[in-house]
This record gives structure tokens, sequence and C-alpha cells, in this order.
């Protein structure tokens, strides 16, 4: 174990954490490509977006300058913060964390949210300065940062190009001689820690595990601590970055195990594998549960696959253990799941990753977060979906989510994004200057407002320069009502939404005007309404289709075009009674994408 070592790339968003690995990768021998092809970044939406998703494990041999040998295992991991948990686990797997910072950028606010983490989970950091080889490279000014900012010493500070693979050797070096080994004892009895698992459907789940004690070898009788259930080892191996079998894996030793695990509900990333032969071994301290802060509902477009986005759902979790589910019904769409997500990135990627890898046709209703509703009688209620609301005269007040925003901005655009954050009902609370050209805002946020295109918009009015991060702090009342859209008279449960009672007559409007164009024309007058209560705050009506029944007539008497004309108007009225109206999926998906 003294020739062990186990580490993390943690970094902001775009900072080159997968272009160093790649470097990393080529000096020890495992890849051979002269390309910066973000190696493991090996999934389809990771290489369309280019950014990390999915936390990668990799064992590298490496042979250091005084001749010894060392097996280093890099977990790779994302850098958005709505990813933040695949960072918490992966520092459960670790000894030390390689802080990367972009000197282009200079650090951000997920370098500080990721530097905290790896602070409380105790690990020994190598602050990096990336792109060295920039002309616009802010060397002197990012080490400072690093100190001011951090507390972390610029003398300790390494300088590296993961794009041309300057100073990686060097680096290599500080994670033998800066990151202690592992601590453990390989003769003692067996705990093992789940950090990841993914679903094989020739094998069954195979977890990614982190050995703390003992040693685990093919044929063993392994238990899970929280199920109890026993399963039997087939295979024990490493990533080099391809799953390899190996004979055996020791106290501090990181890879994965095959015991033909059927059943997804029998295994949960953040459990402890025990030996089946000492029941008594006590599980290891889990990570911090995910905060899910965003909701939406998916429902199969065809009521037949229900089961199947049931299993997907299933076999889906075991590859993101953030994501959290449970059943509902909507009397517009049928069978389906409301999911919770870390934001508005992380839910995106999970119904794409949903209809791509396991095959899924999905409607995806408008957004929320959880309210806190406290009716007349007292009772507090944590309502995720606008449809579960109680009647208005049933409600005392309501409380919001609120998030404490931390944005890094220069200074030319402090203004822009001050007047932006004010516009979305953000309360400044501190203001900072960390440096001559940037400063650090903090702001308390309604989580409602900035989980669908505040992000984008601070982008924008930056120049892409601005950088943010959040954390919840609490619930708080405020002015809030719940809007119904009406179709033909019928509430549409999975368009309903939640508003302030300000903005709720334009937002009704804008929403209203946009369906009128989305829901095709029928034979049939369609009114459109959005309602608060029993409160009509916006109408349009869909006009119907006419057909020209008075074509064949081509003279004669007015009573036989008055007679057609009346049939025809009968046969109206009839449809409008029975016709049935149905929502395309456009109608859902123009809600994620309403610009107030």
């Amino acid at each position: 174990m003294t020739n062990v070592r186990n580490f993390c790339i943690i970094a902001h968003i775009d900072h080159g954490k997968s272009t160093l690995a790649d470097r990393m990768l080529e000096l020890t021998g495992v890849i051979h490509t002269g390309t910066n092809a973000q190696f493991l970044d090996s999934m389809d939406l990771e290489r369309e977006r280019g950014i990390t998703i999915k936390a990668k494990a990799v064992r590298m041999p490496y042979r250091s300058r005084d001749g010894q040998d060392y097996i280093l295992n890099l977990i790779d991991t994302p850098g958005h913060v709505d990813f933040n948990y695949e960072v918490s686990r992966s520092l459960k797997a670790c000894e030390g964390a390689v802080l990367l910072v972009d000197v282009t950028q200079g650090v951000e606010a997920q370098t500080i949210a990721n530097a905290y983490l790896a602070v409380d989970a105790g690990l020994e950091i190598i602050p990096v300065l990336n792109k060295i080889d920039l002309p616009n490279a802010m060397i002197d000014e990012s080490r400072l940062q690093l100190e001011e900012m951090l507390s972390l010493s610029a003398a300790d500070t390494l300088l590296v190009s993961g794009k041309l693979g300057t100073g990686v050797p060097e680096l290599l070096e500080a994670i033998i001689s800066r990151i202690p080994s592992p601590q453990g004892n390989s003769d003692g009895v067996l705990s093992c820690f789940i950090f990841d698992s993914y679903y094989d459907t020739y094998r069954g789940v195979i977890p990614h595990i982190r050995v703390f004690s003992g040693s685990i070898t093919s044929g063993d009788k392994i238990m899970m601590k929280s199920t109890g259930k026993v399963f039997e080892v087939d295979e024990v191996g490493y990533f080099s970055p391809q799953l390899t079998p190996c004979q055996t894996l020791k106290a501090g030793d990181v890879g994965y195990l095959g015991a033909v695990i059927r059943d997804v509900a029998d295994i949960q990333v953040g459990d402890t594998i025990i030996s089946a032969a000492h029941p008594e071994t006590p599980a290891i301290p889990r990570f911090g549960r995910s905060q899910s802060m965003v909701f939406c509902g998916i429902y199969p477009i065809n009521t037949n696959d229900y089961t199947k986005l049931t299993t997907a759902l299933e076999k889906f979790r075991l590859n993101d253990s953030s994501l959290v589910y449970e059943k509902e019904t909507s009397t517009a769409l049928g069978y389906g799941f409301r999911l919770g997500f870390l934001g508005m990135l992380h839910m995106e990627i999970t119904i794409e990753r949903l209809k791509r890898e396991y095959g899924q046709d999905l409607i995806a209703t408008m957004p929320s977060v959880v309210y806190r509703v406290v009716t007349r009688g007292g009772e507090a209620l944590m309502i995720d979906n606008p449809s579960k609301f109680p009647p208005p005269d049933n409600i005392d007040h309501i409380e919001e989510p609120v998030v404490r925003a931390r944005i890094i901005v220069p200074h030319k655009s402090i203004g822009p994004c001050m007047e932006l954050s004010e516009s979305k009902r953000g309360t400044l609370v501190d203001m900072a200057h960390p440096d001559a050209k940037r400063a650090i805002l903090t702001y308390d946020f309604p989580l409602a407002e900035i989980i669908t295109n505040y992000h984008d918009k601070l982008k924008s009015v930056s120049q892409g320069y601005a950088s943010m991060d959040y954390d919840f702090v609490g619930y708080y009342p405020a002015d809030l009502v719940k809007v119904d859209i009406l179709v033909k008279g019928g509430p549409v449960d999975a368009l309903s939404y939640i508003t302030t009672r300000d903005g709720a007559v334009t937002r009704a409007r804008a929403l209203i005007h946009k369906l009128r164009k989305l829901i095709p024309r029928q034979h049939f007058e369609i009114p459109l309404q959005a309602v608060i209560g029993g409160k009509i705050i916006a109408r349009e009506d869909i006009v119907p289709i006419r057909k020209d029944v008075l074509a064949k007539c081509y003279g004669g008497d007015i009573s036989r075009k008055r007679k057609l004309l009346e049939k025809q108007r009968e046969g109206k009225k009839r449809m409008k009674m029975v016709g049935a109206v149905e929502v395309p999926q456009e109608a859902f998906l123009s809600l994620l994408k309403m610009d107030e």
C-alpha cells in the first residue's frame, strides 16, 4: 500500500481536467494518442457538449525518478455545479485531490466549492495552474487568488499545460511525494465502499469499489451491509481504463467486482460491502445525501411503455445516484414519474440519456421546485407538483426555497449582473473584491427564479466571464399563486405552474399565446384559458377549421343554403361537446423555454 496513491482532479467547468488526464494516461503508457481527445469522456453527450458528466476511474502504473514503481488511481470528475454529487462521491475514494485552475480565467465559483468539498473530506490538495502555454495566461494573479481566496501556498502551486504536457511529469512526482498512501490492513476483515455502479445486460450490476480493509478475490462470499443480501464474487479487477480482471483487490485499491447481481434493488451507491462470514463488520460512513433542487414529471409517449420506463429508471439510478424519483399520475398524460434533479443541466442530460441509452420516448413537464404550503389548519405540506396544491381558500401562506449564490464577475460586468439579479428577485447580501479585476457578489435568490435561464443570461451579460455556485439556505414566505391552464374548459394538470402574483398575468398571456400556435386546429372552437382559483386572467380561442358546405350549391333558393349551414352548426355543436383535444409534446417543451 505504500506504493499506491488515490487521487482525483477537481476544477471549475472547462478548466482542462480531462485534457490533463489524457497527458497523465499517455505519460504512464495507459493510452497512446497524440490528440486532445478527452479519452475518459467516452459518452456521446460528453463529447457533443464538451463537458464531463460522469466521474471516471483509471489505474496508471508509474515508475518514479528514484526507480520506485507506483500505482496511481485517478478519478476524473465533472466541473459543473449540477454534477457536484459525482465529485463528493469520488472524494470518498481518494486521499488527495489535484485542484486545477485555468490561468486565463483564474479561480472561479466552482473552484472554490470543490476546494471546500476536498477540505471537508480531509484530502491533501495540490494546487495546479493549467494552460500556461496560452498568451493571455495570468500566472501571478492566479497564484495570488489561490492564496487569498483558498489559503493555498503560492510556493506549492505547480504550473502545467494539459495541451502540451508541460509540467505533467513534475505533477506526477508531486502526487507521489505529497499525497499520503492509503491506510488499512490487507489481512483484516473485508470492508469496501461502493462509490459508483452501472448495469450490464449480461453480467448484472457492476459496482465500482474502494477497498478500505481486507482483500477480495473471485469465489469470495460477500454481503451488502444495508440489505443483508449475499452474493458470490465471480470476477474482480481494475480500470485501465477498460475493465481489466486481476487476481485480487487489496486494502487501498480502487476497482470493480462482478457477482451476478440481477436485481438493481439489492445494491445502492454509498453502501458497504463486507464478508458474509463477518456480518458484524460496521458500515463505512456515507457521504452526504444529494439535495434535489429541480423537479419535473416524465411520461412515456406510448402508455404501454410505462413498464419499460420503470426498468430504465432503476438501471439509470445505479449510474446516477443523485437522481430521485417516485410514481405519479396525470389526468392529461397518464402514468409516469416525478423526478428530482440537482439543476436544469442535470435534468436536460438525464432526459437525453434516457432517450439515447435506454430508448425511451418521453414527455417532460414544466420544471418546478418544492414549495412549503402552510394550510389554515397549521399543517405544513411539502409539494413538488403544482397539481397537488390544496384549494386556494385552504392555504394560509406559501414558502419558497431560497439559495445563496456566489457570483464571480469582472468589474466591468458588475452593473449588468446586479441588474439581472434584481430582475430575478435577488437580494444582495455581500460584495467583496478579492483582486483588482474581479468581484464576488453574494445574492439570496428564490430557487425558482434561477433554475431556468438565469445562468445563461449571466454568461451573456458578462461576455462569458461570470461564474456561479449556489447552496440551499431555507424556506421563506412569498406572495405566490398557482396558475391552471384550461383547454376547452378542462384543466391540463401538466401545464399548471406556480408564479408570483405580480407576474402571473404577463406570464399567463405569453403562455396562452404560445399554446394557441402549438395546438392544432379542430373542426370546433377551442378556448384556452389561464385561471387563478376561479378567476380567468388570460384567454385566447383557437378558431375552428371551416368546411365550405355551400360549395355544391351553384344556385337555387337561399333556404337550401340556410338548411345546410344550420345542419353544419348543429354538427359543430355536437362535436364540441364530445371532441377531445390532444395537447402536443411541443406545448410542454415550450414551457421549458418560456423566456420571461
